[in-house]
């Protein structure tokens, strides 16, 4: 049943706990108001027969919605289903011109009033989650306006009242339909966009470059009383080639609900991002300078060789270190482990000068990673080495690698946004062939804003 899960995603009671009620509740409801005031009302036309005055034509142009509020908003998680969401007590006033024209065959009377319709409305949208061309779709079509107010003001009320009277019953009649139809049509496109909004946005996230991860639901979302489940591929796709996963060890018992959001990701999606990295030149470093002085500054257990000594005395040191053999990961409760050649060379930064020294030792180290104050913190350990110079690329080598990765990684993800979100008491926990990461977090702001610049672009 989960052989072709590699990233679920899960959100959790949690969530809707601390987030719906408050933060997400108060985006939903700017994402409703942009579908009451980017909707379009069409101008509508029609006629009646009075008996008194003859054939009534009239016409509502130009029709717009003014001084919209939103009183409150519910949410509720349907299992099997998708999210009931109650907005009440939504209040606007709607604005626009009538053109009428009475009379018979023999004369006709013609006028143009401004109007103003105050009203009240509750909406109640059942929406329903599913899988569509690859994403989580939502489907708001089940949608319904209830109207507890529509009182009709004409052009400062001096019109004739028996003309009021009339309009009434005819705008309010015609305005129940017109609103119901363009508003729940306007949430159910908004909520089509906002979805491929967020997959894109996650999309970008998990790019860099030519590397790119292929997220696409590989089935419809899993929905109970508690939680929202969905299944991602994970796919690493890197110069056009796609990474292949036979398997998945994922079950969801794996997941707990103790937090708001949850991340489950396997070896079969970290293993083809490093062989992608590795590929695209990534692990290659330079170090020269007063970098490398300091650099060499550590004391080790043996003494340092005097080839060494001379190097660093030299004019214009530089040490080029880089990954010669993918890097291979696999991950236990202990951390995860990574496995690679390093290779080493000691030369000089003048052009056609031969290295001093070159050399490749296998080095495997175990990491834990995790995410304090918007900055990635890794822990590492390597394997006791005797050497001198296999002990100062386990003391000093990989500590320089993990001090540039450290800030390196946190500046790209903060590229891609992540320091925009307020990531609560993250965790990340490695467990036998995949890694878990959960949070609790407030819903980014800077998102809801550029999502509803596009939309009503």
């Amino acid at each position: 049943m989960f052989r072709s899960h590699y990233c679920p995603c899960c959100l959790s009671s949690p969530f809707y706990d601390l987030c719906l009620n408050s933060t997400v509740n108060e985006k939903t409801t700017e994402v409703i108001k942009a579908a009451f005031q980017h909707a379009k009302y069409p101008d509508i036309e029609g006629e009646k027969s009075m008996s008194f005055i003859g054939k009534l034509k009239y016409g509502l142009l130009n029709l717009e919605i003014h001084n919209l509020s939103i009183g409150k908003s519910e949410f509720e998680l349907r299992e099997n289903v998708g999210i009931g969401i109650d907005i009440s007590n939504v209040s606007a006033v709607f604005k626009g011109t009538i053109k009428y024209s009475y009379g018979s065959a023999l004369f006709t009377v013609g006028h143009s009033i401004d109007f103003e319709i105050e009203s009240k409305i509750d909406l109640v949208i059942n929406s329903k989650l599913y899988c569509g061309k690859g994403k989580v779709a939502a489907d708001t079509s089940d949608c319904c306006l209830t109207f507890h107010k529509l009182k009709l003001l004409l052009q400062g009320d001096r019109e004739p009242g028996w003309i009021k009277r009339i309009f009434t019953d005819i705008i309010t009649f015609t305005m129940r339909l017109v609103v119901k139809g363009q508003i729940c049509k306007e949430i159910n496109k908004v909520a089509d966009i906002l979805a491929e909004f967020i997959q894109e946005t996650a999309e970008e996230f998990l790019s860099d470059g030519d590397i790119r991860v292929d997220i696409g639901v590989t089935s419809a979302p899993v929905i109970t009383s508690n939680y929202i489940e969905s299944y991602h591929k994970g796919l690493v796709t890197y110069n056009g080639s796609t990474s292949v996963v036979n398997a998945s060890v994922f079950n969801p018992d794996q997941l707990s609900e103790d937090r708001s959001l949850h991340f489950w990701i396997s070896d079969d999606t970290l293993n083809p991002l490093m062989t992608a990295a590795y590929d695209d030149g990534r692990f290659i470093r330079n170090i020269s300078g007063e970098d490398l002085r300091f650099l060499f500054q550590k004391e080790l257990s043996a003494a340092r060789p005097e080839l060494l000594n001379k190097w660093l005395s030299s004019e214009e040191p530089l040490l080029k270190t880089w990954s010669a053999s993918v890097p291979h990961l696999w991950t236990t409760t202990q951390g995860t482990s990574v496995k690679a050649v390093a290779a080493v060379e000691l030369s000089s930064a003048k052009q056609d000068t031969p290295p001093v020294l070159y050399f490749e030792t296998e080095v495997e180290v175990v990491v834990r990673a995790s995410y304090a104050d918007k900055n990635l913190i890794l822990n590492c350990t390597a394997k006791s080495l005797n050497a001198y110079l296999q002990e100062a690329v386990e003391k000093i080598g990989v500590a320089k690698v993990i001090s540039y990765l450290e800030p390196e990684l946190t500046a790209l993800m903060n590229e891609q946004g992540l320091h925009l979100f307020d990531l609560i008491n993250p965790e990340v926990t490695p467990q036998n062939g995949y890694v878990l990461i959960q949070m609790d977090f407030g819903f980014p702001h800077h998102l809801l804003v550029e999502f509803l610049r596009k939309t009503l672009d």
